[in-house]
């Protein structure tokens, strides 16, 4: 960052956060309209005051017990992946990453901070939050800068299935629509569980491919894909291999341990266009003879997942991503 842009950082943060980038405030109950600060965030092991006189006490996905005295107002999400569940439940936001997916509609008008990997903390700051919701993994670089100016903020990892069950419960506790929460959650409990109904118990052996310009990873069962599978009844053929240094849901590429795990189904997510990634895959399997020798290669049961779904969090449409990849292998079961 140049020296005139952290001058305008370090006056923002100064003069109380009077910029309003992302629109008018709105007003706390019996106040004048500017945000409060008052807030706790401590690790849960060292133990606080009771809670009773907070609106809300959070235990994020870092362990970190954070309390808000009012109904936050003034959301900012580092993920496009919080904004459907945090809407689900009557929650809005005032700031929000840019996303190469879909943007909701009812977030397409609001500011944008930058991406999610190149988050503008100007901007971020321009918004007068009086909450911020970090993307694990990605975002909690920003936890010192928010922690010294009192602006609250909960770290939260919304990828798999429970955990998207999970964050709804989080975010319903956040808007006061616990009610909400749970009959949502419920919902995409019933769908999901329509879909397992009729899909085969076969175990069939799947293996799952991640693909980008640097070459190819094997998914584990905690992606996002190896989740679904697993829940669908399918056998990663990956599982209880060893993590890559720093993605524990990936596995490194062979293609001799693939031809040694024998995968009857093959599916493949990717950062880049589908297209281009089929021409890529098909040419590297016709000059390979060892991938030849795959029953999944054999047989033609090579699956393309979607981005929608499968590149990032599904969230609210998890749903969706069981009913896709379910209509793949079983297509006259599931309606």
């Amino acid at each position: 960052m140049s020296k005139k842009k952290l001058a305008v950082l370090s006056a923002i943060l100064s003069f109380t956060f009077m910029f309003g980038g992302c629109g008018e405030k709105t007003a706390a109950p019996g106040g004048s309209g500017s945000k409060t600060a008052v807030f706790q965030s401590n690790h849960k092991e060292h133990g606080t005051a009771s809670a009773e006189n907070y609106f809300a006490v959070i235990i994020d996905d870092m362990g970190r017990e954070v309390r808000l005295p009012k109904k936050p107002e003034r959301i900012v999400v580092t993920s496009a992946s919080f904004l459907e569940p945090l809407h689900a439940v009557g929650g809005d936001v005032v700031g929000r990453p840019d996303s190469r997916t879909n943007m909701p509609d009812f977030a397409k008008d609001k500011t944008s901070i930058g991406r999610v990997y190149n988050i503008d903390v100007e901007k971020l700051v321009s918004c007068s939050p009086d909450l911020v919701i970090i993307n694990k993994g990605m975002n909690e670089k920003l936890l010192t800068t928010l922690d010294m100016n009192k602006i609250p903020a909960i770290v939260l990892d919304m990828k798999n299935y429970d955990s998207v069950k999970r964050e709804i419960g989080v975010f319903a506790q956040l808007t006061g629509n616990k009610e909400a929460g749970e009959k949502f959650v419920k919902n995409m409990d019933e769908k999901i569980d329509n879909i397992v109904a009729v899909v085969p118990q076969e175990s069939k052996r799947v293996a799952i491919l991640h693909s980008t310009g640097q070459g190819l990873s094997v998914q584990l069962d905690t992606s996002i894909a190896g989740s679904v599978a697993k829940r669908l009844g399918f056998v990663n053929v990956a599982q209880g291999m060893n993590a890559i240094e720093g993605n524990p849901d990936a596995a490194p590429y062979s293609i001799e341990t693939l031809v040694e795990q024998n995968p009857e189904i093959i599916f493949v997510t990717s950062m880049g266009k589908i297209e281009d990634i089929k021409k890529s895959m098909e040419k590297t399997i016709a000059e390979s003879p060892a991938w030849q020798t795959i029953p999944a290669v054999k047989n033609g049961k090579i699956y393309y997942l979607s981005q929608n779904h499968f590149l990032l969090s599904p969230g609210v449409h998890f749903p969706d991503a069981f009913e896709e990849m379910a209509k793949l292998i079983y297509p006259g079961a599931v309606k």
